[in-house]
């Protein structure tokens, strides 16, 4: 045998073996989690929860109620006319009292009862049929000193004292019982209006409603500096 046929017929020791065809890989096996009925029950109530706060909350911007409204400045005592007043549709709190848009006409041609201010909402309580001066009554303007003003804040009804005091810095040639009667000397009153302190000089002038017989006095006393106004107390005592 020939040398050529040894090498053809001896196997090569670095072959490397034949590979045999690999069959179809199973997929690894996952274990399913177990489902828990109680976050499930837990998910779809806050899911519901949060649908029912979005409806109120569009619910609530959507229920909106027409109210009468002020457009313009009213003072105490003038009567409101169309050109006063206006409406609106506002989201409106149970506890707020507003006349109602369909109301509008019931107001017209009474009193403001207070002063009323453009865009402010208009309540029953802010209005009257009644004049501020009733019959029988006058109107005593009475202008206060900064140092004479109240802390407690004039408003329209309150019940005050206007008391008679000396004259500053004027001789008195009264006697003594006469300085003890005109000391003590009081005429009830009625706030219809304070204004606002004056620029510059702090000066604010209240109109008060007097009997009708009372009404020069208070004025004379006004006039000669000797008068001031005191407060009653809310019971009128």
């Amino acid at each position: 045998m020939s040398k050529a046929k040894e090498r053809t017929s001896t196997p090569a020791t670095n072959q490397v073996p034949p590979q045999h065809p690999m069959g179809p890989v199973a997929p690894p096996r996952i274990s399913a989690r177990r489902r828990r009925p109680g976050v499930i029950a837990l998910s779809l109530a806050l899911i519901a929860a949060g649908g029912a706060g979005v409806a109120v909350l569009l619910l609530q911007v959507g229920d909106r109620t027409p109210v009468v409204t002020v457009v313009r400045d009213v003072q105490v005592g003038q009567v409101l006319t169309e050109q006063d007043l206006g409406k609106a549709a506002v989201a409106l709190d149970p506890a707020v009292k507003a006349v109602r848009a369909d109301d509008l006409k019931s107001v017209l041609g009474k009193r403001a009862a207070v002063e009323l201010r453009p865009g402010s909402l208009l309540s029953p309580s802010q209005v009257t049929k009644d004049s501020l001066v009733k019959p029988g009554e006058q109107l005593v303007p009475i202008g206060l000193k900064p140092d004479q003003v109240p802390a407690t804040a004039l408003v329209p009804g309150q019940k005050v004292q206007l008391v008679r005091v000396p004259a500053q810095g004027a001789a008195s040639v009264e006697s003594d019982a006469e300085k003890s009667d005109s000391a003590q000397e009081t005429i009830a009153g009625r706030v219809v209006k304070a204004s606002e302190a004056a620029p510059g000089t702090g000066i604010v002038v209240v109109d008060v409603a007097t009997a009708a017989t009372d009404g020069p006095k208070a004025a004379a006393w006004v006039s000669a500096g000797a008068l001031r106004l005191v407060l009653d107390a809310p019971d009128g005592r």
